[in-house]
């Protein structure tokens, strides 16, 4: 959140990560612009609309946007898991978030860390370097719950209540971005705490709340 605190207001957990991906001076650039200017949609934050290969499906074309508001924004395809739902912060990833392995008690194999969600079609939401998200806090930016509910004014056609599912999805619908979903055909993939990647079909959804969770106590088997 924008705070005196935070020295880098709405940065995203992608962004924080570069020093690790060996994008050195993406972060370098990052820590300069936020000190001349914490307001992340303006220059000079050139990383806002740089598009970053590492943090792109190449199956899915978008990879930037302008927003109607005259901002362009570089795209993620792959957002943090939060837990589920998402008020609950019972994941991996989501606002001030310090959970270590030690606190993954369901099994680093066991927990979902992030996954598959193409952009927004009005380009509002996915945006890789920072974003303030659905409440000021980066949901449907760079993070979001297995069971997301829609509390933006962006989509007012979309339902409040219940949240959404892991279903497929359509670039063209922007109720899409309240889930998890990917261009591939039957599922998306998602990162595991341990590292590993795993293509999860749609046919799996009742079983990613559980994933979700860092401990939760579930027992949980997906099909293959």
């Amino acid at each position: 959140r924008l705070s005196a605190e935070e020295p880098q207001p709405f940065l995203s957990w992608l962004a924080r990560i570069t020093p690790h991906l060996e994008q050195d001076a993406l972060w370098t650039e990052a820590v300069a612009a936020y000190a001349a200017d914490r307001n992340f949609s303006r220059l000079p934050h050139p990383g806002l609309a740089r598009e970053v290969p590492i943090f792109l499906c190449p199956a899915e074309p978008r990879r930037s946007g302008t927003t109607d508001e005259g901002v362009t924004a570089g795209f993620t395809h792959y957002l943090g898991v939060t837990g589920s739902p998402a008020a609950f912060h019972n994941g991996m990833l989501y606002l001030n978030s310090r959970v270590s392995s030690a606190d993954v008690r369901d099994g680093l194999s066991n927990t979902l860390l992030a996954g598959e969600r193409p952009p927004s079609p009005d380009n509002h939401f996915g945006w890789w370097y920072a974003g303030i998200g659905q409440d000021a806090d980066g949901s449907a930016d760079y993070v979001m719950a297995i069971r997301e509910r829609n509390r933006t004014f962006r989509a007012p056609t979309c339902r409040k209540m219940p949240p959404y599912s892991f279903v497929p999805g359509s670039p063209d619908d922007q109720c899409s971005m309240f889930h998890f979903w990917s261009p591939h055909s039957g599922g998306a993939h998602f990162a595991y705490v341990d590292g590993s990647v795993h293509f999860v079909r749609y046919s799996a959804d009742p079983l990613l709340a559980a994933l979700a969770t860092r401990a939760g106590g579930e027992t949980v088997v997906l099909p293959d």
